[in-house]
């Protein structure tokens, strides 16, 4: 039997590549997922095709402002109510925006990413944060780049973004720590990172590309699920690292 079997997952950021291959997995895996996404159509599409490849799942789809902390939470409260219960929220709201220079950095561009990847991320953690702490197999779990870690001159908005996600991240982590007490926490938020993700339609644009120290978003998806069956001491306020550290 999956740790999965029976657990409700919520997705944020689910129509991607990413996030479609991880609502397939969690499905496969025994889950009754609940995407969200700001783009209602590719939302769709995803979770029509999740349902499609394991026809006794359970995958539902909302088109949530995860910029708006009301709307956040008011898709835990509808989740939990109507499943039941939380065991998850996977993260996976993306972006990015560079610079040629450190000196060419615009910071209309840190004004994006921090909506994209902190915004979402305070709010998503607040929102779900109650919910995840009544489950037996809470997991929060947090989608990072390497480079969050070693900043590059033209990346200084999107590492500082990704590490400002991270710092929130771990702080969850620190409470659901304090929650848990002598016995240890019994959720966990923890962070998975990557250099970069890659999937089958990027591979067809550049078939001589080597795409090294990439992660396939298959792979990433199988990683998800797999934190769930670790214990949530052993991940709780850890960085797991997919790709080499810098």
């Amino acid at each position: 039997m999956s740790a999965l079997d029976g657990a409700v997952v919520a997705v944020a950021g689910a129509a991607g590549p990413a996030g479609r291959a991880t609502l397939l997995r969690l499905a496969e895996a025994g889950a009754t997922v609940v995407a969200s996404d700001a783009d209602a159509a590719r939302l769709a599409e995803a979770v029509d095709a999740a349902r499609y490849a394991h026809g006794g799942a359970t995958v539902t789809g909302d088109t949530v402002d995860l910029l708006d902390l009301d709307a956040a939470r008011a898709w835990a409260d509808r989740t939990e109510k109507e499943f039941g219960r939380i065991d998850g929220l996977v993260h996976l709201v993306g972006g990015w925006r560079g610079s040629a220079s450190f000196a060419e950095t615009d910071l209309g561009d840190w004004d994006v990413l921090e909506d994209l990847l902190v915004r979402t991320v305070q709010h998503t953690s607040l929102a779900f944060q109650g919910g995840l702490q009544r489950s037996d197999r809470g997991r929060y779990l947090l989608i990072s780049a390497a480079g969050a870690s070693k900043p590059t001159a033209g990346n200084a908005a999107y590492a500082a973004a990704k590490a400002a996600a991270e710092a929130w991240t771990l702080a969850l982590g620190d409470a659901f720590r304090k929650a848990g007490g002598d016995e240890g926490p019994r959720a966990a938020a923890a962070i998975l990172v990557v250099k970069a993700l890659v999937h089958d339609a990027m591979r067809a644009e550049r078939p001589s590309a080597k795409f090294a120290g990439f992660t396939d978003v298959k792979e990433l998806a199988e990683a998800i699920t797999g934190v769930w069956e670790r214990p949530a001491q052993e991940v709780n306020g850890n960085r797991l690292w997919l790709t080499e550290k810098p």
